[in-house]
């Protein structure tokens, strides 16, 4: 990221916003709504994926942490965001297929991979439009779902949107966000020791500035949360998916075209 041009600075900058915004508003989000328009800046997932890895690991746990203490009332059990034993559960489908994945990703080319996340963003966007998100109907299909969003999730984090159809029907909105977050927070410390163990550039001085770029879009997303808790957004979903949609065309045109 040392050779960018001013304006593409200021465009990641603003897209690290966005990514801050979602990840704390939705749950998920942080890298299947940001990564398209990174690679549309500069095309080289390796180099964005370390920074957002190492962002959802800061603000996923200080976002656990900060929500327990204040469920944390004098004299009464503690009353927990995350429910671990199910964690712990869908955790044990995922971890093979995780691991595959994060080879993948270590050995893909950048274009190859880049052609890869555009077509399943592009899928996912279109759910969106349709305001019919993937739904699984079996413990089979839920077993599918996770091990497929764990082999996502190995290769590029854009996984979020097939594990989530499994877990929103089995958690309470109240802990659906803080699980996922934890769930995050171990999927991507295995991908980050993948990352150090291959070498790969962590990119640890542009967090000097992204940092507080995605903490900006933290705080509002934290405040849209608490919105989302009580109202039903499809209008937003369909937006969003539509801007989705778009982009991932132009990515896949550009590839292509390239």
């Amino acid at each position: 990221m040392t050779d960018l041009s001013f304006v593409q600075y200021v465009l990641i900058a603003l897209i690290f916003i966005w990514s801050g915004f979602v990840r704390s508003g939705l749950g998920f989000g942080g890298a299947v709504l940001s990564l398209p328009f990174l690679l549309l800046v500069e095309n080289q997932p390796l180099v964005y994926l370390p920074l957002i890895a190492v962002h959802l690991l800061v603000f996923s746990s200080l976002t656990i942490v900060l929500n327990n203490r204040k469920r944390k009332a004098p004299g009464q059990p503690m009353v927990g965001t995350v429910d671990w034993s199910y964690l712990w559960r869908i955790l044990a489908i995922m971890i093979v297929p995780k691991m595959i994945g994060v080879l993948g990703l270590l050995t893909l080319p950048a274009n190859i991979m880049s052609a890869i996340i555009f077509s399943i963003v592009g899928l996912y966007s279109i759910s969106y439009i349709l305001d019919k998100p993937f739904r699984s109907n079996s413990k089979l299909v839920d077993g599918a779902f996770l091990m497929l969003g764990g082999y996502i999730s190995g290769t590029s984090l854009i996984g979020a949107p097939l594990v989530i159809a499994v877990v929103a029907q089995h958690l309470p909105k109240e802990k659906l966000r803080d699980t996922l977050f934890a769930l995050w927070f171990i999927l991507v410390t295995i991908k980050m020791a993948a990352f150090i163990y291959a070498g790969v550039d962590l990119q640890l001085i542009h967090h000097l500035w992204l940092l507080p770029c995605a903490a900006i879009g933290h705080v509002v997303g934290l405040r849209f949360h608490e919105r989302m808790l009580t109202a039903e957004t499809p209008v937003f979903y369909r937006l969003l998916g539509a801007t989705l949609l778009l982009i991932s065309c132009i990515g896949l045109w550009r590839g292509l075209a390239g």
